[in-house]
């Protein structure tokens, strides 16, 4: 299992951007099946990734921001009560290995049987900001450092090699979770090369695109501490952030493919999964953004591959489904593919059905949440998104990919956002104490909101 943090939809699986280089990532979805309509569970790593590992949505864990590895069981009692991806394959006689980031951090404590480590923060970094200097932010852009053997990327790629070259008694779980395209969007130049600055295509803008949308959808959105859009034009910079998010992303298939190449030549390439996600969307200049955290279709659409193993592979004529989909059913179908007992306390959908047939009967939509009480429900047509104080939002992908358009208010589209009301979370858990954000103002209240409650120290 290959975690990549922020990669959202520019991979050449999914068209995402016509400038994308992703070789590896390529041949992986060639041999396994494209959900091209995948989804975060949330538009931010920690409540992501814990709803992944934990099987369990962030409206009933109350893990709504950030959470610490250690922390994730102690939310509430339902999280106190789930069993982690991992610790549920070790207990079916699975040896589990990772490295990275795989939870918010790292790994919890004892998750694993054996974990390869993480460099802290996101580096390496040059000596100074090369252009962004914003103290709250690691977002920053440039070529750096010279070679990849100096990427810690690089390196969890070959321990995860190393590891498929052991011999093992055991069936395996592994995970690696790479940092790259997580700001900043630092490599070695030769990546920057791939992507010439004049070839560069800018994603989709417009400037009152916010102008039909409520104040509260501004609220939850806002990151003083990013560059906006408006900056980034009036700066000259949007391509070099382009740019450089795009080496940062061929980077990362680069050490994808060090671990496809090792699984490929190693005993077990005929008995392994592999799945690929990336932990929620990422905005490159769209909605004025430079960043996930919001529940617009940039922030939390996602690349999902999962190729079977080759004893397993299914007869399917196409391998891309449109069907929605979420980051939660990671956890039921993994077991499924591997033969092992449900877990009941699981709240995601088997994907195994739309890995046999990728128009195979869909009943379920993608729900991402951001806070209490704000739910977007993707279908295979529609987004709509409601806030906390009632504000909605309605868009058409058949006409209106960008979501330039906010329908909700219009009179034809009434019975439409009467259906996708009855697919809202109908649990909404109050805001853990052990979870965080401080982001802006909104989530800022949230986040002492729960703390004061419990009498808990600032995080």
């Amino acid at each position: 299992m290959l975690i990549v943090d922020d990669l959202n939809d520019w991979i050449g699986p999914l068209d995402g951007h016509p400038n994308a280089k992703t070789p590896n990532i390529d041949r992986l979805a060639e041999q396994g099946t494209v959900f091209a309509n995948a989804h975060a569970s949330a538009p931010i790593c920690g409540p992501s990734r814990a709803s992944v590992m934990t099987g369990l949505a962030p409206a009933t864990t109350g893990i709504y921001g950030h959470v610490g590895d250690n922390d994730i069981k102690l939310a509430n009692e339902k999280a106190a009560q789930s069993v982690f991806l991992s610790e549920y394959f070790r207990q079916h006689g699975y040896y589990t290995a990772a490295v990275g980031k795989v939870f918010h951090d790292q790994v919890a404590d004892g998750s694993f049987d054996v974990y390869g480590g993480r460099v802290k923060q996101f580096g390496p970094y040059p000596e100074q900001r090369m252009k962004w200097h914003d103290p709250r932010t690691n977002t920053d852009w440039g070529a750096f450092p010279e070679r990849d053997d100096q990427m810690p990327d690089f390196d969890s790629a070959h321990w995860l090699a190393e590891q498929l070259h052991q011999a093992h008694e055991k069936p395996f779980f592994m995970a690696g979770g790479f940092l790259r395209p997580h700001v900043p969007w630092h490599v070695p130049q030769k990546w920057f090369d791939m992507h010439p600055i004049e070839k560069i295509t800018l994603p989709n803008y417009k400037a009152d695109d916010l102008d039909d949308v409520s104040a509260i959808a501004k609220a939850v959105a806002e990151l003083p501490q990013m560059p906006s859009t408006e900056w980034a034009i009036k700066n000259g910079e949007w391509k070099n952030m382009v740019q450089a998010y795009l080496a940062s992303v061929t980077f990362v298939d680069s050490c994808i493919g060090i671990v496809l190449d090792a699984l490929e030549t190693s005993p077990y390439a005929h008995n392994t999964a592999v799945v690929v996600w990336g932990d929620h969307g990422y905005q490159l200049g769209e909605k004025g953004k430079f960043a996930k955290m919001s529940l617009w279709e940039r922030a939390t659409r996602t690349p999902l591959i999962i190729k079977p193993p080759r004893n397993q592979q299914r007869s399917a004529t196409s391998n891309v489904t449109h069907k929605p989909v979420s980051l939660l059913d990671l956890y039921p179908t993994l077991l499924k593919i591997c033969g092992l007992p449900d877990n009941a306390a699981n709240q995601g959908n088997d994907l195994t059905p739309l890995l046999e047939n990728p128009e195979a009967p869909w009943e379920h939509v993608a729900v991402t949440t951001y806070g209490p009480n704000n739910h977007a429900i993707k279908t295979e047509r529609y987004r709509y998104i409601v806030y906390a104080d009632g504000s909605e939002e309605l868009y058409d992908h058949f006409h209106d990919k960008n979501e330039w358009h906010n329908l909700a208010a219009e009179v034809n589209y009434q019975d439409i956002k009467s259906q996708l009301k009855q697919k809202l979370p109908q649990e909404n858990a109050n805001w853990s104490p052990v979870s965080y954000y401080r982001g802006n103002d909104y989530f800022n209240g949230l986040t002492d909101k729960a703390l004061q409650q419990t009498g808990s120290a600032k995080p």
